[in-house]
């Protein structure tokens, strides 16, 4: 886990901490009157940053960012520029992609208060891939705005719960399943809310692939390296052929996909790590939840107890 503060009504220490925080930029101002608060919460690649400006604020990249930034406007105003001339302009209850991870930007925030969801754009590799043919091509954005007006709601939601239930809890950021699984989660609810270049239903080859013997590869990965930060891109690979492949294998041989099964193992390792366990030498739930990817405690109870009969703490006690 780790957190960032930043207050300042100095524009020149301003433009220094947006420099080390976000990519190389200049500033732009009125000098007397420049408050400037910044908050982050991290985990892995994932950031969520809350932006606070009392005043107008012009910014021009100098460096691309390397993340896959996007933005959600509480009030006031957003004015974002690509090299070329192309402008979007951006107010309250707006959601959109601040920029992609290779493109220079620049505008001016006019006052504005907003939160920027960042990550790696790799975790989008990892959770899809583009078409047949086109091996070379990396998953992206192709459009700076929802699908709908939902999809931005969507996004919002999103932004808050990691705020609020993981990135700001210390056992979560440093259990690494969990870490792994609320990325992924990003990446495919991202991939859900913003145009894109993802190919998501399977080929005709993919339908082809999509036999037992890909589906038993899957399973025996899954099975051996469920205690491990997997990825549907690393079962795929695992099965020999794509991931729309083996979510086609899944569906049509065990009616879930190759995640519900994985966070089903990984359910069943909880369950047998609590019969196990021994609660007088310190062992607890969420301890134990964490340990196999799962959290905040309320909602692996809910799965436990739907999966076991009881809440998990009883099987601690027995």
């Amino acid at each position: 886990m780790a957190t960032l503060r930043f207050e300042s009504t100095d524009l020149a220490r301003t433009e220094e901490f947006l420099s080390m925080a976000y990519t190389r930029m200049h500033l732009g101002g009125r000098a007397e009157r420049t408050r400037t608060r910044v908050s982050r919460e991290s985990a892995g690649s994932l950031d969520v940053d809350e932006l606070d400006f009392d005043h107008d604020l012009s910014h021009d990249a100098v460096e691309p960012i390397g993340k896959v930034c996007l933005c959600s406007v509480h009030s006031g105003g957003v004015v974002r520029r690509y090299a070329g001339g192309t402008e979007g302009v951006f107010a309250a209850q707006d959601v959109f992609m601040y920029t992609p991870p290779d493109r220079l930007y620049a505008g001016v925030i006019q006052g504005a208060s907003y939160s920027l969801l960042m990550f790696d754009p790799g975790l989008l590799d990892q959770v899809a891939a583009t078409g047949p043919g086109h091996p070379a091509d990396h998953v992206r954005l192709t459009g700076d705005r929802p699908v709908s007006v939902a999809a931005g709601r969507r996004l919002n939601r999103l932004i808050a719960h990691l705020r609020d239930h993981v990135l700001n809890d210390p056992a979560a950021c440093e259990a690494p399943l969990i870490v792994s699984t609320v990325s992924q989660l990003v990446a495919s609810t991202v991939l859900d809310i913003f145009p894109n270049n993802a190919l998501v239903e399977p080929t005709a080859e993919d339908n082809h692939d999509a036999h037992r013997a890909v589906l038993r590869r899957a399973v025996a990965y899954i099975d051996a390296h469920a205690h491990e930060p997997i990825t549907l891109a690393d079962i795929a690979a695992a099965s020999g052929t794509t991931g729309r492949a083996v979510q086609a294998a899944f569906r049509r041989h065990r009616g879930t996909t190759p995640m519900g099964y994985l966070r089903r193992v990984r359910l069943e390792g909880a369950h047998r790590d609590l019969r196990a366990a021994d609660p007088t030498s310190g062992a607890t739930v969420s301890g134990i939840a964490a340990r196999w990817g799962f959290g905040p405690t309320a909602r692996f109870a809910v799965s436990y107890r739907e999966r076991y009969g009881m809440p998990p703490g009883h099987t601690l006690e027995e």
